[in-house]
């Protein structure tokens, strides 16, 4: 890629195997702004691949075109680059998840998103870093989720004729009719700790998931703090009373939810649980992870708004 200031990246399978058209459908635009290489991923990690590449080859900015989770590999892929080096992320949001890219500000069609990533003002973004037992460090950017949610990503990977709200709608009332497991957590923040039974724990950099589930309505990616929600053990009629509020961000007024700020957390499950980063499965229904550490990078990648 010697010459090209931008790598434009689309992930081909985003939004059922739509994304493509649409990506292609802003060649015109991503001419006019010249020294531009568009790539298409091939297989998982691509995306991430592609983005650190871009950052040793010195290009100065990155578009991720898709869902939450080409943002999460492209995220992934700068982080691997040196602050120093790193290209700022521009946003196409064209993925059938695009929970992300309007709690920060990018809205509109497909073009216009793309124009803004080149002329929009840069912002630092805050990342989130994982650690799973005693693994390698890992990103997100807007949500990474314990239990419930989790198992909810899974079974949206099985439901192959729906696309966006409704596919996590009817993947939540699954989940809350076969998978409502509730296994004790230890659970540490910088200022408090709590043990309990816990369904459901979502550490959030962005508020938003699943669709348009206001997970933790105060969080914000530019803020310098990560929020948490977290559901201790329910019955399956208050889990369906909570899905509304949820959508609402109304939540919290319940006292089998705990919601608030944190710098870093740590979690210990008393048995292997699911996990997710951006909505990507990251342990499934055979995982043997039951400890997992988080915390936040403030300012991490200038983001073009």
């Amino acid at each position: 890629m010697v010459g090209y200031k931008t790598r434009f990246i689309v992930n081909p399978n985003a939004d059922k195997g739509r994304a493509i058209s649409l990506a292609e459908e802003l060649r015109p635009v991503l001419d006019s702004f010249g020294e531009v290489e568009f790539c298409a991923t091939t297989h998982a990690t691509h995306a991430t691949e592609l983005a650190r590449q871009a950052g040793e080859a010195g290009c100065s900015l990155v578009i991720a075109a898709g869902g939450d989770g080409t943002i999460h590999e492209v995220v992934n892929g700068l982080m691997k680059v040196p602050l120093e080096a790193r290209p700022r992320l521009g946003i196409v949001p064209i993925g059938s998840g695009n929970d992300f890219a309007p709690m920060v500000g990018i809205t509109g069609k497909p073009a216009e998103t793309l124009r803004k990533a080149f002329t929009g003002e840069p912002r630092r973004m805050d990342v989130g870093m994982y650690v799973l037992g005693d693994g390698k460090p890992e990103y997100f950017n807007n949500t990474f989720g314990l239990g419930f949610d989790a198992t909810v990503t899974i079974r949206t990977l099985q439901l192959k004729r729906l696309r966006g709200y409704l596919m996590y709608l009817v993947a939540v009332l699954q989940t809350i009719a076969v998978n409502l497991d509730a296994p004790m957590m230890h659970i540490k923040t910088e200022s408090s700790t709590w043990d309990e039974e816990t369904i459901m724990l979502v550490v959030c950099n962005g508020p938003r998931e699943g669709g348009g589930f206001l997970v933790a309505p105060d969080a914000d990616a530019l803020d310098g703090k990560l929020n948490y929600a977290s559901v201790c053990r329910i019955s399956r009629m208050m889990m369906l009373r909570l899905i509304p509020e949820v959508m609402k961000g109304t939540h919290g007024r319940f006292k089998q939810v705990r919601l608030g700020e944190l710098q870093r957390i740590d979690i210990r499950a008393e048995k292997p649980v699911t996990i997710h980063a951006d909505g990507e499965v990251i342990c499934g229904f055979g995982s043997d992870i039951t400890h997992a550490s988080v915390e936040i990078i403030p300012g991490a990648v200038e983001l073009m708004l």
